[in-house]
């Protein structure tokens, strides 16, 4: 994990409520054991991944069905004590952070899979469940669930982020692949919204609001999954090329001829560097796309040939086929430890990640600016991206205690996300508004849009005791 760090100007506005002593009381009376005062624990649940260093909340409950995520929230919202959500802790844009005190409502321990439907397709959950713990469950169906972020998050958190990550190209994201929820109110109720039937004209999208909400509208406790059969061939495959300009300009063909490719990375000659030193592997150190390729095996063999030929156009070279699932996983694990493979690159740093998206014909135009603006800063990064649907990120690894590196970073992410609204894309393309994306969000959304999410929020949840302080302040 980072270590901790933020120069006072660049950080989040921290507003701790009161925590009445009769709360306190109240909430180790009804929890015991699972209510847990202690600094190391109040702290674990306090950091997250982001660049953000806040006081950690008051206590942990660790939730272990729906009645306690109900009966915790009933009493926070009795004494109007902020009640976070936490899944994992993978976030990374201060999700988890108590700006404004209160408590952790962890629900790992929620990690059962309730049912199975495997004639429908669907799969149904508590939040705590990560993704690979899903797959590990529904494989001897046939079956897998293709949201893959890299980290092993829990399907909670997934759907409160809204999450995507390498499959999103072909099987979309977390607000596809939700069919039906339920979820805690901000007074304790307990809600269901959709179904697992595929479609619904039944009144207002609950589902649809619920997810990506990051935990400031409902607690999630139980998630409804649509599945997908495994593919009868599965193909990877790495291809390098002499520019990042020539590997984005293959992406935006193979995407525009319609070539239904299931994942499409790109890692960028400094990111395999680090790849390779982090993982002991041999890969050319150019610039590199790394796809893969679902169906059968005619499809699969069809797609490939397809992408080959495209790339040698643009001067790809070198293309290596992973064809079992043993070198298949070692590519596809290279390129989620990335992120880790970065920081230690720079030993002691921090990473601060950004995440935009732009329509695919505008990849090009945003990427390759953003490159060149970051190879005039000075400062290490790192590149990798879900370039297949215009998602990328960059990783700029900072010195903790150079405020003057945190600012230049945090400079270059600004333009960065100028740049991308500018060209009709998003300020976060997959890991939410958290702390760190609010200013860009009024310039996304714009102030009407943002005033009518603020409604929501009043409305849903008057008290503001759910995930305060996160994706605007109210």
């Amino acid at each position: 994990m980072n270590a901790p760090t933020a120069p006072d100007h660049l950080l989040p506005t921290i507003e701790p409520r009161a925590v009445p002593e009769a709360f306190m009381a109240a909430l180790q009376q009804r929890f015991g054991a699972q209510c847990s005062t202690a600094l190391a624990v109040r702290e674990q649940h306090g950091r997250d991944e982001s660049v953000f260093t806040v006081p950690p909340p008051a206590a942990v409950v660790f939730a272990e069905s729906t009645q306690d995520v109900a009966d915790a929230v009933a009493l926070a919202a009795q004494h109007r004590v902020p009640v976070i959500p936490f899944g994992v802790g993978s976030s990374l844009e201060g999700h988890l952070l108590a700006v404004q005190g209160g408590i952790s409502l962890d629900v790992s321990r929620m990690n059962r899979v309730l049912a199975i439907n495997a004639d429908d397709l669907t799969v149904t959950v508590q939040p705590g469940v990560t993704r690979k713990a899903v797959n590990e469950a529904v494989k001897d169906q046939g079956l897998f669930f293709p949201i893959d972020p890299g980290a092993d998050a829990s399907i909670g958190g997934m759907t409160a982020t809204r999450a995507s990550g390498t499959n999103a190209v072909r099987y979309g994201t977390m607000r596809e692949n939700v069919l039906a929820l339920e979820v805690v109110t901000a007074s304790g109720e307990v809600i269901r919204t959709g179904t697992r039937a595929k479609k619904s004209s039944a009144g207002y999208d609950l589902t649809r609001l619920m997810v990506g909400s990051e935990g400031t509208l409902g607690v999630i406790t139980e998630v409804t999954l649509k599945l997908y059969p495994l593919p009868e061939a599965v193909s990877a495959a790495i291809c390098s090329f002499p520019t990042i300009e020539a590997a984005v300009r293959t992406v935006i063909q193979v995407i525009q001829l319609g070539v239904p490719i299931a994942r499409c990375e790109l890692i960028d000659a400094n990111t395999v560097r680090m790849v390779n030193a982090h993982s002991k592997l041999g890969l050319r150190e150019e610039h590199m796309l790394l796809m893969e390729f679902h169906g059968s095996p005619a499809s699969v063999k069809e797609q490939a040939e397809t992408v080959q030929d495209i790339a040698g156009e643009f001067g790809g070279n070198a293309f290596e086929w992973a064809t079992t699932p043993e070198e298949r996983t070692r590519l596809w694990t290279a390129r989620h430890n990335a992120y880790f493979a970065a920081i230690q690159s720079r030993p002691g740093c921090r990473a601060i990640s950004t995440d935009t998206c732009v329509p695919i014909s505008r990849l090009a135009d945003c990427l390759l600016d953003s490159v060149a603006e970051a190879d005039a800063s000075g400062i290490p990064y790192f590149l990798v991206g879900h370039v297949g649907d215009g998602n990328f990120h960059f990783g700029y690894l900072i010195d903790p205690d150079s405020p003057d590196e945190r600012q230049r970073a945090e400079q270059l992410n600004h333009q960065l996300v100028e740049r991308a609204l500018r060209l009709e894309g998003t300020c976060t393309g997959e890991h939410g508004v958290g702390l760190h994306k609010m200013g860009f969000l009024r310039s996304e959304a714009g102030d009407g849009a943002v005033a009518m999410m603020r409604t929501l929020k009043r409305a849903l949840d008057p008290h503001n005791i759910l995930n305060p302080g996160k994706i605007f302040s109210i």
